[in-house]
Formats: C-alpha cells, sequence, structure tokens
C-alpha cells in the first residue's frame, strides 16, 4: 500500500469531522440567542440538537469509516446546509413544531462560516462514500443480495 494510500482516507476522515466539528461549534454558540423564537421546540433547542448531531457523527466518520457513517455525514451537512441557505432566502414560517427561522442576513456571527462548513462536509463526505473501500457485507446497515 502507498503512503498516499494510507494517508488520504485519514485525511478525508479528519477534515471531515472537522467541517461538522465547525458546525456544530457554531450551532452551540449560537443556540443561546435562539432560545425564545419557537413555542413547543425553540429554534435554540434545534440549533443544540444540530450541534450533537454533528459531533456524534464527525466522531463516527473518525472511529468507524464504514457505508453508513459517511451516509450520515452526508445527510447532517446536507439537512443543515439546505436549512440555512431555505431560512436565508425564503419566509417559510411555522411549520408544525418548528418555529419560524427565516433571518435574512449572512451577518449573523458564524452563520456563513458554518454553511461553507456544511457544504464542505457533504462534499467530503460524498467522496468518503465514493471512495470507501471493502465489502459492504461489513458494513451491517447495508443490505447485500440475500441478506434482505
Amino acid at each position: 500500500m502507498a503512503e498516499t494510500d494510507r494517508v488520504s482516507p485519514w485525511a478525508l476522515r479528519v477534515a471531515t469531522a472537522a467541517a461538522l466539528g465547525v458546525d456544530a461549534v457554531v450551532h452551540w454558540r449560537n443556540a443561546p440567542a435562539y432560545d425564545a423564537i419557537g413555542t413547543t421546540l425553540t429554534q435554540g433547542a434545534l440549533f443544540r440538537a444540530e450541534a450533537a448531531v454533528a459531533v456524534v457523527v464527525g466522531l463516527l466518520v473518525l472511529i468507524r469509516p464504514r457505508r453508513s457513517s459517511w451516509l450520515a455525514a452526508l445527510l447532517v451537512g446536507a439537512s443543515a446546509l439546505a436549512a440555512v441557505v431555505l431560512y436565508r432566502y425564503v419566509d417559510v414560517g411555522s411549520l408544525g413544531p418548528l418555529p419560524d427561522m427565516y433571518e435574512n442576513t449572512w451577518q449573523v456571527p458564524g452563520k456563513l462560516l458554518s454553511a461553507w462548513a456544511e457544504g464542505a462536509a457533504v462534499v467530503l463526505a460524498g467522496l468518503g462514500l465514493l471512495t470507501r473501500r471493502g465489502s459492504p457485507r461489513m458494513d451491517p446497515l447495508v443490505a447485500v443480495d440475500g441478506d434482505r
């Protein structure tokens, strides 16, 4: 195995976890400012949940880089990026228990940084999925013909 074959997967894992870490830090730090937005479920609570999930998935990619881990990282990054872009440009209003999170600016501290990190997490996790080696049988969350 060439030296770059050993370094690249680690670099990809670390970069993905770092991107999710940036997302987590921004959401955690900004959460208190959004605690008053919403009734049943506040925007601050959603920010804390996003931060926690991003940390857990980032650690999962570092510790157990399976297809399911990469897919989870892709979904966390994509959902967070979709939400920040949607609520930046569209006033969706309240959706069920979700508060109205419309905020037509990128000037909130860390908001743009978080969006870039989420985009990076999507790209990096996608690369992780594409470059994942090994048998799908090794990943208990991926069905293989005959295992269904």
